[in-house]
């Protein structure tokens, strides 16, 4: 009876993400949008009760997600397409439910509009300890495609331009030392620190990692620090206004919209 309940629990979610999914397809309009209509859903997932045997505490998982619409045909299959469960933590809604891991999932829109859809999506959860991750997606409504930075930026301002954005890395990483140091910190923390920082640099390949706003870009760096070390990690956040930007964005791209 409970292996039957839960099997109709999961079918339940999944039909219910359908019809939503189906409902936002209805009000899809044939012209081009220039943003996406988005409704926030939420589910819990209930896990099954050989897994709740074994780990008591993971009975259930949360997960908000956005339920895309408003878009033309094309372009609003491959944008619900790319934003699917399986694409963003390589993980699909029956995965998250068989496996214990997950906690909490959620999204949190950056920006909606000009043609741009800027979505970061996190998921936290425990496993021989806590962690947390996000995933960061800038589209082009246009063809509901990523925008990359070579879609964005000059070719010739591609190496000048990291060159700047590692500048500001480079600053981030000095300043964690030297609160270190300020706050004698253990000596052997300040080591690891350093070490840490080491490899350290933002290169042309990682500019393709940027989130758009109003007034400017924000280029995103993941140092990639394993959880022990995780409280000396530079925050890998570099903003640039629009102004700063001028002489290395495309005036034709996706960007060029706010030089104006």
């Amino acid at each position: 009876m409970h292996t039957l309940i839960f099997v109709l629990m999961s079918l339940l979610c999944l039909n219910t993400f359908q019809a939503y999914a189906n409902q936002a397809d209805k009000a899809a309009p044939s012209q081009l949008a220039d943003h996406a209509t988005i409704q926030r859903r939420r589910i819990v997932l209930v896990r099954s009760n050989g897994l709740v045997k074994q780990f008591p505490h993971k009975k259930k998982a949360t997960l908000t997600y956005p339920v895309i619409g408003g878009l033309s045909g094309p372009v609003l299959r491959r944008v619900r397409s790319m934003l699917d469960f399986k694409n963003i933590f390589d993980y699909s809604l029956q995965e998250y439910r068989d496996d214990t891991w997950l906690d909490e999932f959620s999204y949190q829109v950056n920006h909606n509009g000009n043609y741009l859809l800027d979505i970061t999506f996190m998921q936290s959860g425990s496993a021989a300890y806590p962690d947390d991750q996000s995933k960061h997606f800038l589209i082009n409504l246009k063809t509901g495609r990523l925008v990359k930075a070579a879609d964005a930026f000059q070719p010739a301002g591609l190496v000048p331009l990291s060159i700047l954005v590692n500048r500001k890395l480079q600053e981030e990483l000095k300043e964690i030392l030297e609160d270190l140091n300020e706050s004698k910190s253990d000596p052997e923390d300040i080591r690891i620190a350093k070490e840490a920082q080491e490899p350290l640099e933002f290169k042309v390949e990682h500019l393709n990692d940027f989130s758009v706003g109003d007034k400017g870009v924000t280029f995103l760096y993941d140092a990639g620090y394993p959880h022990v070390i995780k409280a000396f990690e530079p925050d890998g956040q570099y903003f640039f206004s629009y102004a700063e930007l001028k002489p290395y964005i495309k005036p034709n791209g996706p960007l060029g919209q706010f030089l104006h």
